[in-house]
């Protein structure tokens, strides 16, 4: 691989003796990787359900490397959300994180949300998700990832972190800064980024940074938890960074990795006056680790968890509900808890903890589950991801082998063996979206921009 001079010669005094090591692992393959998403499926039921030779991914309990003549993105369980493609070191900030059910989360880089999906699973449809990006092109790939792995409680902005830390000051327990950075450690993975390195200067990623930081830090309530990471092996915008912060806020204070997962201690000697507290910082090296290296740190707000007051009420009536609460009856064996809100003729299930969004560019403020239209409602694609097999009283479930599953993925209308009525279609018992069915026939209701062509 032609590296940039500069990058080379700061990377052969940073490494020393390791040098030709990593030189060696540029040239080496890259590494493969997905995530089971446990609002769906446990890592255990995904291997049984798949003839993949899947291996566990060390830092990610929920992970596996997959070999890459596999097309893991073609195969209907990804249509149905039982899993998330990420890099496989990538997926350690997220698993390292304590984000339990319950917490108000902010992924404040979050596109194209792989971090955000890995929080929502650990949040278990409880607490609220924020998560945001900067990038409007961007939330669009962001909000079909996080409805295609069956997220309920998330809210999408795509807002600047000074706009977010005005409405959402001492908020939020738990927030992840996936930094935008050099991207170093993407070089094996695509030629690109070796290509641009010289554009993405570390001075620009390092102005960005310290904002992103200074504006989570005060939306972080006290108690809460930061994790930084990066795809960089740049000491600025890594220990550096954190040092800098960490010197400028006394009330934080850094939390140990687990090493015990394959991280490297952090470098304190590759920063000016660092401290020892930076070994806490956690480092995977591609010649190391199998994956493309990452740069991982836990930062804690000191003082008593605080918990803010509930801030979203219901804004719907009894009587706007009544066509929903029909096809609940209809269709389903239970009804959504509220609270509601109503944008317009769409009906949204929003956490409770939310407060009030006004002012916000938001893509989506909670679950969309449907349309009201004249005397009827029409369930959306977000909410049928959302449901298990079980919760509909009307099913069409396909094998994997089955010419309606291709049928229906490409939009196809059909025959099918079903009453009439709203029917989840499923694939070996796991929704991918909605058909109407009349007399027999099942008019396709999937998704158009998530149809396979």
């Amino acid at each position: 691989m032609n590296l940039p001079e500069k990058y080379a010669e700061r990377m052969k005094n940073m490494l020393g003796e390791d040098y030709d090591k990593y030189l060696k692992s540029l040239d080496e393959k890259r590494y493969c990787g997905l995530r089971a998403n446990t609002l769906k499926v446990s890592p255990h039921e995904l291997k049984s359900l798949v003839d993949w030779d899947l291996e566990p991914v060390k830092w990610c309990g929920c992970g596996f490397y997959y070999n890459e003549e596999i097309r893991p993105a073609k195969h209907p369980f990804y249509n149905a959300g039982l899993y998330y493609i990420q890099e496989p070191s990538a997926m350690s900030t997220g698993s390292v994180i304590d984000i339990r059910p319950g917490d108000r989360v902010l992924d404040l880089c979050a596109a194209p949300g792989g971090k955000s999906t890995q929080a929502a699973a650990k949040l278990q449809g409880e607490g609220v998700l924020v998560s945001n990006d900067i990038s409007a092109s961007r939330c669009k790939a962001l909000l079909k990832n996080i409805e295609v792995c069956g997220v309920k409680n998330a809210v999408i902005t795509n807002e600047t972190p000074d706009k977010l830390a005005e409405r959402f000051e001492g908020f939020f327990n738990k927030i992840i800064v996936d930094a935008p950075c050099s991207g170093e450690g993407m070089f094996r993975k695509d030629d690109a980024a070796v290509r641009s390195w010289e554009e993405h200067k570390s001075e620009v990623c390092c102005e960005l940074q310290r904002n992103i930081l200074k504006n989570a830090a005060k939306m972080l309530t006290s108690g809460g938890i930061i994790a930084y990471s990066t795809c960089t092996f740049a000491p600025e915008e890594d220990e550096g960074m954190i040092w800098e912060f960490l010197s400028a806020n006394k009330d934080f204070e850094l939390l140990e990795v687990d090493k015990s997962l394959g991280f490297d201690d952090g470098r304190p000697e590759w920063v000016e006056n660092g401290s020892e507290e930076l070994k806490k910082c956690g480092r995977l090296w591609p010649y190391k680790v199998k994956g493309e290296g990452h740069f991982l740190c836990l930062m804690k707000k000191k003082g008593a968890p605080i918990r803010p007051a509930a801030g979203m009420k219901q804004s719907v009536s009894d009587k706007e509900l009544i066509d929903f609460y029909t096809f609940c009856d209809d269709y389903l064996n239970f009804r959504p808890k509220p609270p509601f809100v109503i944008h317009g003729s769409s009906l949204m299930a929003v956490p409770e903890v939310l407060p009030d969004l006004k002012g916000l560019r938001v893509m989506r403020s909670g679950l969309y589950i449907g349309e009201l239209k004249k005397n009827r409602f029409e369930p959306s694609q977000a909410f049928a991801m959302t449901l298990k097999k079980e919760d509909a009283k009307l099913t069409v479930d396909f094998a994997l082998e089955d010419e309606g599953l291709k049928k229906y993925l490409r939009g196809d209308s059909f025959q099918v063996d079903c009453k009439d009525g709203w029917s989840l279609v499923c694939v070996c018992g796991y929704p991918l979206g909605w058909g109407k069915v009349q007399k027999g026939r099942l008019k396709n209701k999937y998704l158009p921009s998530w149809m396979n062509n």
